[in-house]
């Protein structure tokens, strides 16, 4: 006997729409993801390009503030070893003549140095080092300007453990100088229809939404950023290039104390290594820019981290310096009144004691 079994299929219900929050939340994914990777091919499509001739485009001079050690010595050196004859400009006639000496040496172009202490500006002695700057540079073909010179201290202290002098003293050098050296050299680049301006800022007032006890720094910084963005627009039209330069660490003496720096040493570059970098990012891109590439990664990295993480994370990092940076700070305190006692017992006994005077 045969057995038959009928089924009734019924008729199936559609599948849900999927909520409009879901959607939101895809599409709002869906265009970061699109921009993210955009930005990542318009950066390697620019680290691949042919180096543009930084001389025959823009002038045969350099002016480059803070030459003699870090970012601005490699990059003094890196201009150089373009061709471009270099007007080297900083604060210790010694350490400028060496620079000078090695940059002719190695590279075969000419170089002017202006003493300028910096920090200086808006004084008579500061006013007097700018017009030795103009006269410097009057009748060059000034093509490049590299705002590199920057002090970071005092470091990893709260604002009001300073004197208020030491913050003065930093807002000159990081803003009023890449000010005043730029109103000095921007007339010859318009007169003659070309130039870039490179000013090198900081990730610290790019990236990261605070910088707690490098809160003068930082702003100082974020001011460098804005100066460039409106001068970007500014003189776009009288074919002039102004950039900032953005990096994370590069190990420079700025920050070789810093434990931060350790951590994160497969992004920190090595000034060399930064130099190469900035001098092809020269004239390309827009107002903002991080040359290096293992700092743009650190960049993209450090933009998907909620602020208040970063709060966090910079907060307890630099509570950390300030307690190194004040054991430093006692220890030297200290070595110093032993030394100005030895040197008062010493004066007291006729005697002159090595090395303190």
């Amino acid at each position: 006997m045969v057995s038959h079994h009928f089924y009734l299929i019924g008729e199936q219900e559609p599948p849900a729409a999927p909520p409009w929050w879901f959607l939101s939340l895809a599409f709002l994914g869906a265009a970061y993801v699109a921009g993210v990777t955009q930005r990542l091919v318009v950066y390697i499509a620019l680290c691949l390009r042919r180096p543009k001739d930084l001389r025959r485009r823009y002038g045969a001079w350099a002016v480059v503030t803070g030459p003699t050690s870090g970012i601005g010595r490699s990059m003094a050196l890196e201009l150089a070893r373009r061709g471009i004859h270099l007007v080297l400009v900083d604060l210790n006639a010694a350490n400028l003549r060496e620079i000078s000496d090695t940059v002719r040496s190695r590279h075969g172009v000419q170089t002017k140095t202006v003493v300028f202490d910096l920090s200086l500006l808006s004084t008579p002695q500061g006013d007097e080092a700018l017009r030795r700057l103009r006269e410097a540079v009057e009748g060059l073909d000034v093509g490049v300007l590299v705002n590199n010179a920057g002090i970071s201290k005092p470091c990893a202290l709260y604002l009001h453990e300073a004197d208020a002098e030491a913050w003065v003293r930093m807002m000159r050098v990081n803003l009023w100088a890449p000010t005043e050296v730029t109103a000095a050299v921007l007339p010859g680049m318009v007169e003659r229809g070309r130039g870039a301006v490179v000013n090198i800022g900081s990730a610290s007032s790019e990236v990261i939404p605070s910088f707690p006890l490098y809160t003068i720094y930082a702003a100082t910084k974020r001011y460098v950023a804005e100066f460039s963005r409106s001068l970007y627009v500014e003189y776009a039209s009288k074919g002039i290039h102004v950039q900032c330069q953005a990096p994370f660490f590069v190990a420079t003496r700025m920050v070789s104390n810093m434990a931060a720096a350790r951590r994160f040493s497969p992004f920190v570059a090595t000034p060399d290594a930064y130099a190469r970098a900035a001098a092809r990012w020269i004239g390309h891109g827009g107002p903002l820019c991080t040359p290096w590439p293992g700092h743009q990664l650190l960049w993209w990295i450090a933009a998907a981290v909620p602020d208040f993480v970063h709060d966090r994370l910079r907060l307890r990092d630099h509570l950390r310096q300030r307690t190194l940076f004040n054991r430093i700070r006692a220890s030297r305190a200290t070595a110093t009144a032993t030394a100005s006692t030895t040197r008062a017992a010493g004066d007291a006994a006729g005697m002159i004691i090595p090395g303190t005077n």
